[in-house]
């Protein structure tokens, strides 16, 4: 499963490129091959670059009675404004064949935006960083494997720091 890369005319560019951390999770299908097709179609998309990929852990679910996911981490660099970005992970998920009918349910494939540069951004559809990442050892695991340096921008804290006051006891890295 290879979606092609996503094209919209109305992503904006930002002036110059921003890195950014983003999660992805999965628990239905080939979770696997679901979150390796995923990595692909971020590095094929325009306007971003695929500068580092986690390695891929088994978390137990939050939420409703579902299978374990599968979970990694990557960091982009883009030209996209936050909002674009957010837009093209969207549209990669439902090349994937995402929909959503409830929260915290099960999911092919669900990609999130955790951090923007050193941005903070709250708006009705995107909140950066992320709400609920420093509470979630599944996204803080991966993300410290792969930017433990990056400091929060809300508490000032490193990746690293923030992992190490979460319960990472239900973590496992995957070995297929």
């Amino acid at each position: 499963m290879q979606p092609a890369a996503p094209t919209s005319p109305i992503l904006r560019r930002a002036e110059s490129t921003t890195q950014s951390a983003i999660a992805l999770g999965s628990n239905l299908g080939d979770s696997y091959q679901i979150l390796q097709a995923a990595f692909d179609a971020l590095a094929q998309t325009p306007h971003i670059s695929l500068l580092a990929r986690s390695s891929i852990y088994q978390t137990a679910a939050v939420g409703p009675p579902q299978p374990d996911y599968l979970n990694a981490c990557a960091i982009l660099e883009t030209s996209l404004t936050p909002e674009a970005l957010l837009s093209t992970l969207l549209m990669i998920e439902a090349q994937f064949g995402r929909v959503r009918r409830e929260r915290w349910g099960p999911r092919l494939l669900d990609l999130d935006l955790l951090l923007f540069g050193d941005r903070c951004l709250q708006t009705p559809t995107l909140q950066i960083p992320h709400p609920r990442m420093g509470d979630r050892a599944f996204v803080l695991v991966p993300l410290a494997e792969i930017a433990g340096d990056w400091l929060d921008p809300t508490t000032g804290q490193a990746i690293a720091h923030l992992v190490q006051q979460c319960d990472c006891s239900g973590i496992q890295r995957w070995e297929g």
